[in-house]
């Protein structure tokens, strides 16, 4: 899987988010570059694992959707009278 592309606005915001994480949580300071590594690492590894979960997710949506189709579609049918 390609490595995920962060707009680098919001690459500088999460590395933020990063240090400001460690400072409350854990009483230490990073630098912005150890943050942006981070960073780098969870998306790598983690990264895969959210997209599979949001695909299977969207998947759910997206049959539960079809089901609704398909029940309106059964419902628009005329009956047929066949006449003897």
């Amino acid at each position: 899987m390609l490595m995920m592309k962060l707009p680098k606005e919001q690459k500088e915001q999460l590395a933020a988010s990063i240090q400001n994480y460690f400072e409350l949580e854990r009483s230490e300071t990073i630098g912005s570059i150890a943050a942006e590594q981070l960073l780098d690492f969870m998306i790598q590894e983690i990264g895969p694992h959210l997209y599979n979960h949001a695909i299977n997710d969207a998947r759910k949506a997206v049959l539960e959707r079809m089901q609704t189709l398909e029940d309106e579609l059964y419902a628009l049918e005329k009956p047929i009278v066949t006449k003897r």
